[in-house]
């Protein structure tokens, strides 16, 4: 599986921004998809995922109410909308696929996102 992001960008508080992940290659085998964030001398963290299927989401508790994710199965794209974002939302974020059946993760390139005060 190939993950493109895109849609990060620099942005005030309180703006917004909506990330996009596309997928390519064995998508099929997709169990789950999420997106990570990785702010600079931190480790990377969940932001939210979602199942295939019934598309359970779960999120972090920091970005609880503000941030949405959603997937498009047609087009094989998630999609991931910040709203009300804070400068400490800046970080770099990775989209993540998990496939089946040995849940291997697959990762995307990375895409920046910063939030001045």
């Amino acid at each position: 599986v190939q993950l493109v992001e895109s849609g990060g960008g620099s942005v005030q508080a309180g703006g917004s921004l909506r990330l996009s992940c596309a997928a390519s290659g064995s998508t099929f085998s997709i169990n789950a998809m999420g997106w990570y964030r990785q702010a600079p001398g931190k480790q990377r963290e969940l932001v939210a995922r979602i199942t295939s299927g019934v598309s359970s989401t779960n999120y972090a508790d920091s970005v609880k109410g503000r941030f949405t994710i959603s997937r498009d199965n047609a087009k094989n794209t998630m999609y991931l909308q910040m709203n009300s974002l804070k400068p400490e939302d800046t970080a770099v974020y990775y989209c993540n696929a998990q496939l089946l059946p040995f849940l291997l993760n697959y990762w995307g390139q990375g895409t920046q996102v910063t939030v001045s005060s």
